[in-house]
């Protein structure tokens, strides 16, 4: 089994699921790999919501920092709204998919960060995926939000970029592409067809590469460090143009 993970970020959903886009984009996976699994953020949904609910978003090192507040209005936008969204989005185009969540069939604990960040974590896999893989038997696409729960049972908000690199470690994928509202990685001021893993951290290091950018690319990190070679990011992926760039040892 070949199994593509295919993460949305929460400010490209809109473009995902406007007429046919998100569609071609699946049906051009799955003519290249035998499974399809996507991952969805919340992005700036969430952050609407919680303005209306007088809470002020605040991020540290690319991560919300979530009270217990935030993570209701996250739970119920991300793990609700928008997964219900997609789902309705890939059925009425005739693409048969499930709704999931970190939780489900405990999959997923996260571990806390820091205290800074209040309940975000970072996702550990705890239990064996045959029931995702009799899913992907099926022809059906899982989508996943990035929600999980800690050891006590309280609901954990996790970077859906971390989560995607997760599961793709613990599925052993073939390939994972992140879907941005960027055009890809900009280095020495321009956006890089490919970079290497020295060069990422050295971005890092220098701050060029910052903020939201920096959960991607430690997600990716870890992903060539646990041997998933085809590794990409962008805003634009249909088989004509591939614009983004490589992630590369």
């Amino acid at each position: 089994m070949s199994i593509a993970i295919l993460k949305i970020s929460g400010k490209s959903l809109e473009e995902f699921t406007n007429n046919f886009a998100g569609v071609n984009l699946i049906k051009s996976l799955q003519a290249k790999y035998t499974s399809v699994i996507l991952i969805h953020g919340g992005g700036n949904l969430i952050t609407q919501w919680a303005e209306k609910m007088g809470i002020k978003s605040e991020f540290f090192e690319g991560q919300r920092v979530t009270c217990k507040e935030t993570m209701e209005i996250t739970a119920a936008v991300q793990g609700g709204l928008i997964n219900g969204r997609i789902n309705a989005y890939l059925h009425k185009n005739g693409i048969k998919a499930i709704g999931l969540n970190g939780i489900d069939m405990d999959s997923f604990v996260a571990e806390y960060v820091n205290d800074k960040l209040g309940f975000v974590g970072n996702p550990i896999s705890i239990s064996d995926k045959k029931w995702l893989f009799d899913l992907l038997n099926d022809n059906i696409v899982p989508v996943f939000s990035s929600l999980c729960r800690d050891k006590d049972g309280n609901l954990m908000n996790v970077n859906a970029d971390l989560f995607a690199g997760a599961l793709a470690k613990a599925l052993k994928a073939d390939s994972v592409f992140f879907i941005s509202d960027v055009q890809g990685v900009k280095l020495n001021n321009e956006f890089q067809n490919s970079l290497s893993t020295t060069q990422l951290k050295e971005g890092m290091d220098s701050g060029e590469i910052n903020n939201g950018m920096i959960p991607k690319i430690n997600a990716c990190l870890n992903l060539l460090a646990s041997g998933i070679k085809n590794i990409w990011i962008g805003n634009e992926m249909t088989d004509n143009n591939l614009r983004g760039t490589w992630i590369v040892n």
